[in-house]
């Protein structure tokens, strides 16, 4: 069975609530119940365990077991794990996408057991035209090819002992540098396959953010 690790110890300050994001009310609830809720609803899925900021453990959803947060992301996924006890696949999950509905964490995990993969991770894919920038910052060194790019979201799903390794064998830089756990895997030789998620899957950063979140949530209630 697989356990869920949520990060949601980011404190937002994009957002300028003034406090953590995960906990700021999106449709009602808190941020951070609607991946709850969703991962819930995915019968794979024996143990969740949310990663918070220090202090603010108290307000993990009920059935859920929390844990402090580190520094970055990925030291906050290596808190989760280790206080996750058992579990195997893992699922990473970011509490700023709360749109992910409970068929793209089952995807996900198909994937995992089908293909043999030692990760795989949602993404959509990229419809804007992407360029490289040189040295400067400023001026284009290349045009990237649109068709082979895909923006990377979550639910990412890794075998626990790939995880595992990678987790307990980088130190504190490299989990500072790493914005997705997904590279940590593939820096070492490792798997990562992708699964299509709409652009609905959408992360929330800035008020802007917010305002679609509310709307796309209010929008699926109507046809629920």
């Amino acid at each position: 069975m697989a356990v869920a690790l949520i990060v949601a110890a980011g404190r937002g300050e994009r957002l300028g609530t003034g406090r953590p994001k995960a906990l700021v009310s999106l449709a009602g609830r808190p941020m951070l119940e609607w991946s709850v809720e969703a991962l819930r609803a995915v019968d794979a899925v024996e143990r969740i365990v949310v990663a918070l900021p220090p202090g603010e453990l108290a307000a993990a959803p009920e059935g859920t077991v929390a844990v402090a947060g580190g520094e970055a992301r990925s030291h906050s996924v290596r808190e989760a794990l280790w206080a996750a006890g058992g579990g195997d696949p893992v699922i990473v999950h970011d509490a700023a996408r709360p749109l992910s509905r409970p068929d793209l964490f089952s995807r996900a995990l198909q994937e995992l057991e089908t293909s043999g993969a030692d990760a795989v991770i949602a993404a959509a894919r990229v419809s804007d035209t992407i360029k490289e920038v040189g040295g400067d910052g400023l001026t284009v060194s290349r045009t990237l090819d649109r068709a082979r790019l895909w923006a990377v979201q979550t639910p990412q799903v890794f075998r626990r002992v790939a995880l595992e390794r990678v987790l307990g064998g980088a130190g504190d830089e490299l989990l500072a540098a790493a914005t997705d756990d997904a590279w940590l895997i593939e820096r070492e030789g490792g798997v990562v396959r992708v699964i299509e998620a709409g652009a609905e899957n959408l992360k929330v950063t800035t008020p802007a953010d917010m305002a679609i979140a509310e709307r796309l949530l209010a929008s699926r209630a109507r046809l629920d």
